[in-house]
């Protein structure tokens, strides 16, 4: 099952023209077009099932700077500032709380990687601080482990992935942008070279800008287009308890389990040292450049060879405008929690703090993350194809920044001066002979 996010009323009526067409109706794709229709440029989203039906509603709501790659780091900052005024500005809740975020680590080894994290990312000038095990458990109070130690971001925070999506696709709408849903786009128009328009199951519509942010989809519908985009796939298995008298407002990260207060007063959990790593046929092809992550993160995954792969085998990966897509075929990525991780998850957690003995799951789901070789997304435009631009890639922290992925998407697309320097983002760094 997945979570039940805020219902949004979208358009029944497709435009024949726009200035941006943006392909994806997760949280980056509505930003990106809040953003637009801010500016009064006119925006048209396009969703092939519902808006924010898979990860931008799976995930764990996490907004964090912590652990991040120094480069990655500005994004992160500008989204802090945004998702801040995220309430006023969409006239909505989105569960935003600046409450912190902590890591914590069980020895020394452990301890070394925040230590080192921290050191290499000093010239961001973040809050984060080292903690003691006696800090540790005067913050998140009930503990039943000796922590070697742990490292926290005060101005870490969290927002609830079922009410963010919906209110900034509101927002959206009522500023001018147009969102459909149940719309596949098929491929491209192009004239002279450039892009042109998008051709849909209902039809063309004609537009100047293409902004693909289509998350796990995205790899098979620009591979249909001839762009290579590296891109594999992970499952995260989450679960949320019904509300319980829990230790703490702070975000707490454990080597084999996380937990954070939900709004309702339960918990979302999920066992952070594992995730599902499904074996697909882009293994073959793009696999060898994962070797560096494989080596680093290799006991965390769950590598398994079976329905994942027939399903995946079995969706077209070339086929014409004319012709019912992948797209049309699978609407909504829907992978089945994996109650082993989960079971895993809980009981880690139960044995760190004893009063989760008590909880009682509420509810349960899994999302597929859209993983790069550098773990870092693409926000920018494809050279060989002008009138295309990609925010992808998100690699399973697309939520945190998404206000500032999706502004700096939206300047990309229309020449507007970036809200970050968009360089480590560039789609070339990840073009290769592969």
């Amino acid at each position: 099952m997945a979570p039940v996010i805020t219902p949004v009323v979208t358009s029944p009526i497709m435009p024949d023209t726009s200035t941006v067409v943006i392909i994806g109706g997760g949280i980056v794709g509505l930003t990106a077009a809040l953003t637009l229709a801010e500016r009064n440029i006119p925006v048209v989203v396009l969703e092939k099932g519902r808006i924010a039906g898979e990860q931008s509603s799976r995930n764990l709501g996490w907004i964090r700077k912590t652990s991040r790659a120094l480069e990655d780091i500005p994004l992160a900052q500008a989204a802090d500032r945004l998702w801040a005024q995220m309430a006023m500005r969409v006239g909505s809740d989105v569960g935003y709380r600046q409450a912190g975020i902590m890591f914590i680590a069980r020895n020394e080894k452990q301890m070394a990687m925040h230590e080192n994290w921290l050191k290499g990312v000093n010239a961001a000038g973040l809050d984060t601080r080292l903690l003691s095990h006696s800090e540790i458990a005067m913050r998140v109070p009930g503990g039943a482990e000796k922590w070697a130690g742990g490292i926290f971001t005060a101005s870490d925070g969290r927002a609830e992935p079922t009410l963010a999506a919906s209110a900034i696709a509101k927002a959206a709408m009522a500023k001018g942008a147009i969102i459909i849903e149940h719309c596949a786009v098929r491929g491209l128009a192009t004239s002279n070279g450039k892009v042109s328009g998008v051709v849909t199951e209902r039809g063309e519509i004609r537009c100047d800008q293409v902004l693909v942010a289509a998350g796990a989809w995205s790899r098979r519908f620009l591979g249909n287009l001839g762009i290579n985009l590296p891109t594999l796939p992970l499952i995260c298995s989450v679960m949320r308890t019904k509300p319980l008298q829990g230790p703490a407002n702070i975000a707490v990260g454990a080597p084999d389990f996380s937990f954070r207060q939900h709004q309702d007063g339960g918990f979302i959990i999920t066992q952070r040292g594992a995730l599902d790593a499904p074996l697909t046929l882009d293994h073959l092809f793009i696999g060898t450049r994962y070797m560096p992550q494989l080596r680093h993160a290799r006991d965390n995954l769950r590598i398994s060879l079976g329905k994942y792969f027939l399903k995946d085998l079995a969706m077209a990966r070339r086929w014409r405008n004319d012709r019912r897509t992948p797209f049309e075929k699978v609407r909504t990525l829907d992978p089945l929690a994996n109650p082993a991780l989960n079971g895993e998850a809980m009981r880690n957690l139960s044995a760190a703090w004893p009063v989760f003995k008590q909880a009682v799951m509420a509810e349960s789901w899994a999302g597929v993350i859209d993983v790069t070789p550098d773990s870092n997304p693409v926000i920018g435009p494809v050279a060989s194809m002008p009138g295309l631009t990609l925010a992808t890639g998100f690699s399973g922290h697309g939520f945190g920044t998404s206000p500032a992925a999706g502004q700096l998407a939206a300047d990309l697309v229309t020449g507007h001066p970036p809200l970050i320097d968009p360089t480590p983002y560039r789609f070339e760094r990840l073009i290769s002979s592969h």
